[in-house]
């Protein structure tokens, strides 16, 4: 478990107040001219060593995104994009950042911003973190008031600019290319890459973009050392994470943990334990609804780190856990979670688009046990179609929850829809035809 003095988030149940005087007490704003002192090579090579990788989801290396940005500044300037539509199900850690941590946010912004040559940066907020934004424009005014940004930001030399801009509650623009062209003001959708935000990116200039808890993580790393950071956790999966724990937990929360602590420890310490004891476990989610969800007997032992998720066939994301014990229908949880993406998706490519109406109506039939045995296996295929067929990641997103149905809970699926009517219209199929498939399943 993570010790008290290295947790970075000292606020994160709102046990304190948010304004510059109490953040200062916990840490911010403090030795942040002598950070950016040190130059941005410097800099970018701390977060390298740090092993910083993202948390916005797809935990791609920080420093090396931060590296991606022109060394020169040319005839375009260059910009710092924070994504805080956070729209996953299943995830608001960067909701209690933005509440209750806005400083660490605002200096983060500060430092990144130098690192990548940007004097403007933009925070992209979810619509319907409203109240959310207010808190955070009101820390933005008390930066500005004490001018730890704006001109001669922190007395540093380097000018920052900061502004909000309210999202309109499409799940999409939590891709950063769809970020962009609503920040741009036009329809949400990804752009193809190459080329990539770093070279060309809002307004056709250098852009980096950097999650909220991402970003909120980089003044402490760069005052306590790259070498502290990575000595927490496991090596490539270094440092702390918020998790979210939802779902059929006696107290859901948000906790800051190690990377690597042992999913079973953390619904078991933090959470209080699955509703109905361990035993009554039946999946969970480990990364938000877009990643496979995983059965008990996985779940018993697996760490939550980027590189055990995926050898397990699924991925720690943003680190949302979805708890489902067994008093839940699984194969309506996964329709719900089906219907969620059909909903949302931006439906520019077609698999994506017509595919993801095709998973959530086959579901819905599955759930009712009104499916044929052969659906099940097209389901899969439909899945497959999807995959690997998209602009951005959103087709995987969807395709992959109910992957991990079909790989975990297929027995569950030919058991509710085994007396269908296309088999009971077969005089020549045995009625328990189904029955026979399942026992060769379970061997």
């Amino acid at each position: 478990m993570l010790e008290d003095k290295d947790r970075i988030f000292k606020n994160l149940y709102n046990d304190g107040d948010i304004n510059i005087i109490s953040s200062k007490n916990r840490g911010d704003w403090i030795d942040t001219k002598k950070v950016i002192s040190n130059g941005r090579n410097w800099i970018i090579d701390e977060i390298k060593k740090s092993e910083l990788r993202g948390r916005g989801g797809a935990g791609f290396p920080t420093g090396l995104k931060w590296s991606f940005a022109p060394k020169e500044v040319g005839s375009r300037p260059h910009y710092l994009v924070i994504n805080a539509d956070e729209s996953e199900p299943g995830t608001c850690k960067d909701r209690d950042i933005l509440r209750f941590e806005p400083h660490k946010l605002i200096e983060g912004c500060l430092i990144a911003s130098y690192a990548v040559q940007a004097h403007k940066c933009y925070i992209y907020i979810r619509g319907e973190y409203f109240n959310e934004g207010k808190i955070l424009q009101k820390a933005i005014n008390e930066a500005y008031e004490n001018k730890l940004i704006g001109r001669n930001s922190s007395d540093t030399g380097w000018d920052l600019d900061i502004f909000i801009h309210y999202g309109a509650g499409a799940y999409i623009c939590g891709e950063e290319t769809a970020l962009l062209e609503s920040l741009e003001g036009n329809k949400g959708q990804p752009r193809l890459k190459p080329p990539f935000p770093a070279l060309i990116g809002l307004y056709g200039c250098p852009t980096i973009i950097n999650n909220v808890e991402t970003i909120a993580v980089i003044p402490t790393i760069l005052k306590k050392g790259s070498k502290w950071f990575s000595s927490i956790g496991k090596p490539k999966n270094t440092g702390t994470k918020i998790f979210c724990i939802s779902g059929d937990v006696n107290y859901p929360c948000n906790v800051e943990e190690e990377m690597g602590i042992p999913l079973k420890e953390l619904i078991e310490t933090h959470a209080g334990g699955v509703i109905g004891g361990w035993e009554n476990l039946q999946a969970v989610i480990p990364g938000g609804s877009s990643m496979p969800m995983l059965p008990k007997n996985i779940c018993e032992s697996i760490n939550m780190d980027f590189d055990s998720l995926v050898e397990n066939k699924s991925g720690l994301g943003t680190a949302g856990i979805i708890v489902i014990n067994k008093d839940q229908d699984i194969i309506k949880c996964m329709a719900r979670i089906a219907r969620f993406y059909k909903h949302e998706s931006c439906g520019q490519c077609t698999p994506c688009r017509e595919g993801s109406g095709w998973m959530w109506r086959m579901l819905e039939r599955m759930s009712k046990g009104e499916a044929s045995r052969e659906e099940i296996d097209m389901l899969m295929d439909v899945t497959k179609q999807i995959e690997g067929h998209t602009i951005c990641a959103f087709g995987e997103g969807s395709a992959w929850p109910v992957q991990g149905l079909l790989r975990h809970f297929k027995k569950e699926l030919i058991k509710r829809n085994n007396f269908n009517p296309l088999i009971k219209k077969n005089k020549n199929v045995p009625y328990l035809v189904d029955q026979h498939l399942l026992e060769k399943e379970n061997a």
